[in-house]
């Protein structure tokens, strides 16, 4: 595995998985990683042009507005501004072809955060023999 490689599946639509994706590609990118997206599933609602408002998992609803306001006290950046950072130091972020199918969208819908709409095939080729990880 090359040690500078990394990639990540986005699937989850949900705000929890929003944040440490942020973290997590700026991170990388900040320390010289080749880092890749793939953004599948519900997750591809958040890179829209108008994305909802990402909704936090049925049990983590209650403390939703306290995790805000801490990450606001932290003066911790949004997951797009993280990304836009990672994107800066060379991170390129991908939509899955299939699901931008299913879900009736195409490049013309996507947030600028978006590189290319890609298949799952070319994602995998783009991140071989690098470190994976699905959140």
């Amino acid at each position: 595995m090359e040690s500078n490689k990394f990639s990540i599946i986005m699937f989850s639509g949900t705000a929890d998985k929003f944040i440490p994706l942020g973290i997590l590609s700026q991170a990388a990118a900040a320390m010289g990683y080749e880092v890749n997206i793939f953004v599948t599933g519900f997750a591809l609602l958040g890179f829209t042009k108008n994305p909802p408002i990402l909704p936090f998992p049925a049990e983590f609803t209650k403390m939703a507005p306290d995790f805000m306001k801490g990450m606001e006290h932290a003066n911790m950046p949004t997951w797009d501004k993280m990304l836009k950072e990672a994107k800066e130091l060379g991170a390129k972020i991908f939509a899955c072809s299939a699901m931008s199918t299913v879900l009736n969208l195409n490049k013309t819908d996507m947030s600028n955060l978006i590189d290319e709409i890609v298949g799952a095939a070319t994602f995998l080729q783009k991140s071989s023999s690098g470190q994976i990880i699905f959140i």
